[in-house]
Formats: C-alpha cells, structure tokens, sequence
C-alpha cells in the first residue's frame, strides 16, 4: 500500500472526529448560472465533502468559526467565513463563477490541479501582470530583464559576441531551465542561449516559475526548474494595443496586440470563440562602445508572429496557437575592423522557427478533467564563426494525455506523454541526434488536515539512449492557524530528483561552435537530486503591509557534463563528465511592504556553488562555479497611481563572481546597477497612451570600462571573448508609448 494514503489515513484517525454533541451541520448547494454544479470539493480543514448530482454537500463541523471553502476545475475557487453553534443546522448556496481565463494556470502549472498558488505544496512563483506590464516598458523586445529580476533567477550572457543569454535558476546552469509557453515547448525542449531574447512580454498575463528539479513534472528538460509563460486571453471587451519604443543605443520595437470573442453572445452569456494575435518587429544597431573594432552590442532585426484561438465553455476549453520567429543577427569584427590577429572574424546566426500548439480539456462525469496537449517545432539555424559555417535543423514533437480525478480530499492525475528530440547539423558531423521519450506519470494530491497538505508524483521516461529513468517529488504545505500571531504563515517542503540527457549545446559551444568540438563519447546522463524549504506569511507592522518569505535550498549533480580543452591544443574541446559532483546551496530572502500607493520590495540570495574543474587536470579538484556570484541583493520601490501614473527606483547589487579563462582578472569586481522608470497615462478621444521613460544603468556599469572584452589571442574552444560578467551596453535610456484603443 502506498506510503502518502497510509500517512494521510494516520493523520486524520487521530484528529477529533465526533462532533454529534458539540457539532454543527453545513449543508452547502453549489451553483452555476441557475445550474447544480457536481462534483464540486467542499472542505473545511480535514472535513470534505463532494457535491452529488443535486449540486449538495454536507459537512459536520466543531462549533466555532470555519472558512468553507469550494473548488471546482473550471472555476474560480470560492470561500465562505461561518460562526457556527452547537446542534446548528446551517443550509448556504455557493455561486460558482466560470475560471475559463484561468484553466491554462490551473491545470497546465506544475501541480496540474486545481489548487490555487497558495494551497499547493509545491512553491509557485508567479511574476504577475503588473510586474510584467512594468518590465514591458523597459524591455519591450524580450523577457531577460522580467526573469532577471525575479528573486532565485540570473540571466547569463552565453554569448558576448551574438548577445545570447540563459537563464538559471538557483545557481544551475541555464541548458537545465525548461521554458514553456503556456505549458508547451514552443520553443523546443532546449530553448538555447537566444531563446529568452525572441520572446516580446506584450501578450503575456504573468510568468510561472518552479525553481528546482521538476522532471517528475516535465521530464529531464526541467533538471533545473521551469519558466511557464502564460498568456492573456480574450476579456468580454476587445483589446487593440500598439507598443512603439527607441533606445539610446539604437534598439527599436513596434509591437502590435488585439485580441476579443468572436461571434454574438447567446442567452446573455459570452461567445466561446475567442481570438488573439501579436506581431512585433525589432531591430538593434551593432555598438562597439570602446572602440576595438568589436562589436559589444550586436546587431540584430527580427519579426515575430503569434495568432491564438480559444475556444471556453464551462469548465472545458481548446486553446490552439501558431507562430513565427525570424531573425538576423550580427556580431563579431565590425566593417573594416580586424580581430587581434590581423584578420577579419564575423559572428553570426539566421534563426527561422516555426511552432504549433493546442490543448484541450474536457469534463467528463461532471468531476474528471481529461486534458490533452500536444506541439511541434521546427527551428533552422546557420552560424557562422568566422571562416566556418554550420547549417542545423531543430524538431520537437510533444504529446501528451492525463486524467485528473478528484475524490474527497484527494485528487489523483495519471497520464502518458511522448517527446521526439531531433538535431540535424549541414556542415558539422557526429552530433546528430534523434531522442525519442515516451513516458508515464502520476500524482496525487491531499489536505489531511486544515493545517497539511501533501503531494507526491513520479515520472517515468523511457529514453532510446539513456535507458528508463525514473523521477520522483514530493512537498509539503504546513499552515498556521486561521488565528493567532502567526496567522496566514506557511511553511513548504519539497524534494525530487531527475535525470539530464547530454546533447553538444553548452554553454562553451554556443560561444565557439560545434566545429571546435570532438564528437561526443561515452557520456553518462546527469543526474540530479536537490530540496528546498520555504517560510513565507505576513508581518504585522505600522509602517504597512509587510510580506515576507525566506527559502533555504541545496542540490547535488552527478557526472555533470563539462568542456575541457583537448592536450595539447585548447582550440578543440572536448564533453566529458565530471568526476566530482557539482554542489549548490543556499538561501532567499524577500520581503515587500505596501503602503498606500508605495511599494518596497527588498531581496536577499547567497549562494555557493562549486563543481570539478576541468582545466587543472586532476580528479579531485574542486571550484567556484564560474558566473555564480555569492551574493546579490536588490531594492525596488515605486509608486503609483492607477491609470494616471507610476514612477519607480530599482537597484540592483551583484558580488564577486569567479572567471574562467579571463587573462585579465580571476574574479570580477562587485558592482551596483541603478534604474530609474517613470509612466504617465493620457487620456485621449481615441484611447488611453501609456507614455514611458526608463533609465537603466544610470550609473553606467560596463565591462568595457574596467577590462577589454577581447582577448588578446584565441582561447578555449577557439573563442575571441572573455565571458561576460557585467552589463556590455552600459548607460541606457528607452521612452516610447503603448496606445490601448
């Protein structure tokens, strides 16, 4: 018999159960639109109940104040505060209002359950619609500097010469980040370096982040964590937007969004059919802001097409999508210029990519939820790295099909998904690759008690190269009384495990190439096992409301893949894996107070972090993990006004990182970056214009300044660049405005 259910048996046989004296009787009928709403969970604390045909549940409760809460897939969660008395017989109706905005955020989030963000055991971290409308003003083109500011999150330049750019998460690599739109890989099951760089924020409602391993969820792509970007969908009013922005380095952005329901209302309900679309185009001049006759900023245009078509009514809905991404970009040696050894060195990358997409879900015996996802993706590349030209094709092909169950207090998911990983290179031999994944999954999820809540899953892949692997989690979500000094105060455990299957894209080959690099042999799968522990809940204060939430983490990464220069020539390198495991810890500290219209939000990470090191030779060697500084911090307030205006100060503190083959410094120097936003709303007869100013890096924080970014010969793997550990664009200002019609 399984652990979970006998543990949640012995938690509940040990909680009060006769209320026959001193209990009260809560009869509650939920509806919908005039409509019994079935199989609906009503629960207060341990008590639980499911609605019957008749849309009725009964709960007998202690005497005394009880929150009833009701959840249904579909819609909105609703909770309902009651004072009962002994021997009361109390009768409520809940009206259920339809989620259909919401079904992708409950079903498609990592808990694929209906659990609202607060109740789920497995910590959530949403960058909600404001924040990003907020980022959009400062980075109209691409989402790096939304996730670079979320708390546990670094967005590392991969490339100085072509600006590309991961993202990690708590400390991990950026190849182990899964990013995810709207819970499919659009963007491949490995989105690459310029991945976060072609994605425009314009369309977007919030972003989901799950830090730390989450393959049991969404297989070995996810060994880091998962970024999930989450769409706006079609309100009852059209929506017509238009985005134009220009910056002080050349950077230009024209974005365009509509979307609205489609047909006429029936019965004076909305029309199903609804629509969306977003076109963006972008374009960047090549800098060279220390006159090397490098570029430091490179140039890059690029076009950007999504349609997407919903279908919602009730609780089930199909969601479909297309898109289009193509882009030129540009670095290297400037017209005319020379690399250090008297000859000319293009860098440069052709991206074309084009996605499909659905999911669908539907209710089944007015309880069950059978949800179906499925995408493909084409991605075609040419890099050139000077005299040398690589042609390659990306495909991924996704599938997949789970059955949520909701039982009383539990709520059971079981499901199938098929993955196909494909890579073609032209030019380049002995790095194809086909892998083909199918996959089992299951989870169940359980509130034994008021104050508990607890959720397991497993996942089991079955990879044509790397054998059956199998990834488990679990968490745990204690809760503080509803009264009381520690009121609204959570804490969450959880842990897992997952399993990396190595392929030739690191973050060394972004910069150098496949051509520097031998074919792979003999490599083992990563494997990872990592947990963390969370304490979040509000502060009573007369300054404001204060919220604070304080993380502790730790991971371990076995045969972690990494590049090591070949004996004897460090222009060819070669994967191996790593003798050593790769260890991280650490701990986030966030704390955000609101007080009338100003907000503070202050952060705190330290993390260690360190792995074998390649380029000493011995076994047994160990250090700091290049890029991973120990300690950052940032402050953010700002005030605001709705709808007329919002004036905000940002600033950013990054520690000493260690560098690896950086002829100039072995570690970085500490640095500050400060920004300054301010947006004002107009009113005019054809619409509302959000005009915007931003000053970021006012202090004009460049590596540039302190060393060259060139280095004085060709390095490891071939590369003419040292890594990037600082801004390269230095002082930048962008205005523009975003008409709403």
């Amino acid at each position: 018999m399984p652990v979970l259910p006998l543990l949640a048996a012995a938690i509940v046989a040990v909680l009060p159960q006769d209320t026959t004296r001193t209990g009260a009787t809560v009869r509650v009928r939920v509806t919908h639109g005039g409509m019994a709403v079935a199989g609906a969970i009503v629960r207060s604390g341990a008590v639980g109940a499911q609605t019957d045909a008749a849309g009725t549940a009964v709960l007998r409760l202690p005497a005394g104040r009880h929150d009833v809460i009701t959840s249904r897939l579909g819609f909105a969660p609703d909770t309902l505060a009651l004072a009962l008395a002994a021997g009361q017989d109390t009768s409520v109706v809940i009206v259920l209002e339809e989620q259909a905005a919401e079904m992708e955020s409950v079903v498609i989030a990592s808990t694929r359950t209906s659990r609202r963000v607060e109740d789920s055991p497995l910590r959530v971290e949403v960058v909600d619609e404001e924040e990003v409308a907020e980022k959009t003003a400062m980075t109209p083109g691409d989402i790096a500097m939304m996730l670079n500011e979320t708390s546990g999150l670094r967005v590392q330049t991969t490339s100085p010469s072509l600006g590309g750019a991961s993202v990690r998460v708590q400390g991990l690599r950026g190849r182990y980040t899964l990013l995810l739109a709207d819970g499919l890989p659009l963007y491949g099951g490995q989105a690459g370096g310029l991945g976060l760089l072609q994605i425009p924020p314009v369309d977007l409602a919030r972003a989901e982040v799950i830090k730390g391993t989450a393959s049991a969820l969404y297989g070995s792509s996810a060994l880091g964590g998962v970024v999930n970007l989450v769409s706006r969908h079609p309100d009852a009013e059209p929506v017509r937007e238009m985005l134009a922005n220009q910056t002080s380095r050349g950077g230009s952005d024209l974005v365009a969004f509509a979307s609205q329901r489609l047909g006429a209302a029936t019965d004076g309900d909305e029309s199903p059919l609804g629509a969306s679309l977003l076109v963006s185009a972008h374009r960047q001049r090549a800098n060279d802001l220390d006159d090397d006759g490098w570029a430091d900023m490179p140039e890059y245009e690029r076009l950007v097409a999504r349609p997407r078509f919903f279908f919602d009514r009730g609780p089930s809905s199909v969601f479909a999508t297309i898109g289009f991404t193509g882009e030129d970009r540009d670095g290297g040696t400037l017209a005319g210029q020379t690399a250090p050894d008297g000859q000319p060195y293009i860098e440069a990358l052709r991206t074309r990519r084009v996605d499909a997409g659905t999911v669908g879900r539907w209710v089944i015996d007015a309880r069950d939820v059978l949800s179906i996802r499925g995408s493909a993706v084409e991605q075609r590349h040419r890099h050139t790295f000077g005299p040398v030209r690589e042609r390659d094709r990306h495909r991924t092909w996704f599938t997949e099909a789970s059955l949520a169950v909701p039982r009383g207090r539990w709520t059971y998911v079981a499901g199938a998904a098929y993955q196909s990983e494909r890579y073609r290179n032209e030019d380049i031999t002995g790095f194809d690759f086909d892998f083909r994944v199918p996959s089992v999954f299951a989870q169940a999820d359980v509130d034994p008690a008021s104050w508990l809540a607890l959720s397991a899953s497993a996942r089991v892949d079955w990879h044509n190269e790397y054998a059956t692997i199998v990834s488990p989690r679990v968490s745990a979500l204690l809760r503080a009384s509803e009264e009381g000094e520690l009121a609204g105060w959570n804490i969450r455990l959880s842990g897992g495990a997952g399993t990396f299957a190595p392929v030739p894209f690191t973050e060394e080959t972004e910069v150098s190439g496949l051509g520097a690099l031998q074919p792979l042999t003999g490599l083992q799968a990563e494997r990872a096992v990592g947990g963390s522990l969370d304490v979040n809940g509000p502060v009573r204060t007369t300054l404001g409301a204060l919220e604070v939430n304080a993380t502790v983490f730790a991971s371990r990464l076995s045969h972690a893949v990494a590049a090591r220069a070949v004996t004897g020539d460090p222009r060819v390198l070669m994967l191996v894996n790593a003798p050593l495991d790769a260890r991280t810890w650490g701990t986030e500290l966030l704390a955000r107070l609101v007080r009338g219209r100003a907000r503070i939000t202050g952060t705190y990470a330290f993390l260690r972090a360190t792995e074998w090191d390649p380029d000493r030779g011995g076994s047994n060697i160990r250090r700091d993990v290049p890029l991973a500084p120990q300690h950052t911090a940032g402050v953010v307030g700002s005030v605001e006004e709705e709808e007329r205006f919002r004036i905000g100060l940002e600033l950013y503190y990054t520690g000493r990182q260690a560098l690896e083959d950086n002829p100039y410094r072995t570690s970085s120097r500490p640095y500050l970056i400060a920004g300054l936003l301010g947006e004002r709303w107009i009113e005019t007869p054809a619409g509302t214009a959000r005009t915007f100013l931003n000053l970021e890096n006012i202090g004009n924080v460049r590596q540039t300044r302190y060393d060259p970014l060139l280095l004085p010969e060709r390095g490891k793997g071939g590369r003419w660049t040292t890594d990037a550990w600082t801004e390269l664009s230095g002082f930048t200002v962008n205005g523009g405005v975003r008409f709403r019609f």
